[in-house]
């Protein structure tokens, strides 16, 4: 007979409410891991997997931060701060949690958040930007304390939600072929490698095939001499800088709200959905409360909210044995808890490697969860509520601020429910 514990996964998967019985905080279902449980489980591809992750978050992620901020009249000293809190959140939070709960719990930092402060530090001041850091912190871990969080994202059957990932992963599969096309030098490669060492099962096994990727693409960017590092030497460590916040209504009105439902919806709820879809059962209402106390983290050295993201997460759950898998995100972590460290550096570096290398290598490494999500979102029910999702999602619709993600899953759900009763009776009576 199936435990109690593998009926509520279930459930969970096909986007059945949880029943409220259950504990706010969720326990871990094993002890913690220690060193010798890492030393043991870990192996080449999970290291692999979270070296990819990191590449992943301080390339392109990086670089957006870094438009926004100077675009915004940043200085140096307060982008360099930035870059050293997202990193340093991202890590601690990362390592913690996937040794308490011996899954790959992955952090980093709202991009979407960051793309609408764009326009906000063209008419408020960075301080007053600064006090929506703090007080959509308090408000994420205000949410997450309630145990809403959970409540919500349970109501919302797996198609539906995992439509909504699938359009926001989209972009990582047209990267192949943008950047094929673009610079075929150092993407063709890098492809040829993947297909080999996926369709070669014996090759595979010695070389997974994101690393295989990685190898190959290094090795072409270095022969191709598109290695282009700035003259110049810049700081190598971070030195963190205090912001103090300005608490203004207009500043408050414009960004907490937007800034919240990013985290917990858009980011945290993509998060969830691709690691369940790898078969873990992550902590929804401990996501919350951590998004929220390390987003107030962050706002003391003038950064955006942390969150937990999809792509991170289905990088690091890409390969491997399911009960390995937190390994690669402590690598993650440990890694970003060095690029905190040596963020200005690290950025330096990382900006230096050619476009196509990051958009192939990200886009390549997002192959498999991009399947997933298209198989999860229309095989089986709640189709329409799901095609309503991605169509929404993908057109980039921003109201109010707030992230398209967001509307796909409300327009989603709302004409799911409308149109599609019987898939939604079928999920109540199969509770």
């Amino acid at each position: 007979m199936p435990s109690q514990s593998s009926e509520q996964s279930t459930r969970e998967l096909q986007g059945i409410e949880v029943p409220s019985r259950d504990p706010m905080l969720e326990r871990p279902q094993s002890r913690p891991a220690g060193v010798r449980d890492l030393l043991r489980d870990i192996a080449p591809q999970y290291v692999s997997n979270g070296v990819i992750g990191l590449i992943f978050s301080a390339s392109g992620p990086i670089a957006v931060t870094l438009a926004v901020g100077a675009a915004g009249g940043l200085s140096q000293a307060e982008l360099a701060s930035w870059v050293f809190a997202i990193f340093l959140s991202a890590g601690l939070a990362t390592v913690v949690m996937s040794l308490l709960y011996r899954q790959p719990l992955g952090f980093a930092w709202s991009i979407p958040g960051t793309v609408l402060l764009g326009p906000s530090l063209q008419h408020l001041s960075f301080p007053e930007v600064v006090g929506t850091f703090f007080v959509s912190g308090l408000l994420i871990l205000a949410l997450g304390s309630t145990g809403l969080v959970r409540r919500i994202m349970a109501a919302i059957p797996m198609p539906i939600v995992m439509a909504m990932v699938a359009a926001v992963f989209l972009r990582f599969g047209t990267d192949i072929v943008a950047s094929s096309q673009a610079n075929p030098i150092i993407a063709g490669p890098m492809g040829l490698a993947f297909v080999i060492l996926t369709a070669v099962p014996f090759l595979g096994r010695y070389m997974p095939p994101v690393l295989g990727t990685l190898v190959v693409g290094v090795i072409a960017v270095a022969a191709s001499g598109q290695f282009s590092l700035e003259a110049g030497a810049g700081p190598i460590f971070a030195t963190p800088v205090f912001t103090s916040p300005e608490f203004t209504w207009a500043s408050q009105l414009e960004l907490v709200v937007p800034l919240a439902i990013t985290v917990l919806i858009v980011q945290n709820g993509q998060g969830v959905v691709v690691l369940r879809a790898a078969g873990h059962k992550p902590p929804v209402n401990v996501f919350a409360i951590a998004s929220g106390a390390f987003s107030v983290l962050n706002a003391g050295f003038g950064a955006v909210s942390a969150c937990v993201t999809g792509p991170t997460n289905a990088l690091l759950t890409s390969s491997g044995a399911k009960h390995r898998q937190y390994t690669a995100a402590v690598v993650y972590g440990l890694l970003s808890l060095v690029c905190a460290l040596l963020a200005p550096t690290l950025t330096r570096y990382m900006l230096a490697t050619p476009e196509a290398f990051i958009l192939a290598l990200g886009g390549l490494a997002m192959f498999k969860a991009l399947q997933q999500a298209f198989v999860t979102a229309f095989s089986t029910s709640f189709t329409i509520g799901s095609l309503v999702t991605f169509v929404v999602t993908i057109s980039d619709m921003n109201l109010f601020n707030i992230h398209a993600a967001f509307w796909g899953i409300l327009i989603g759900f709302t004409l799911s429910r409308l149109m599609e009763p019987g898939d939604h009776a079928a999920a109540r009576l199969a509770s």
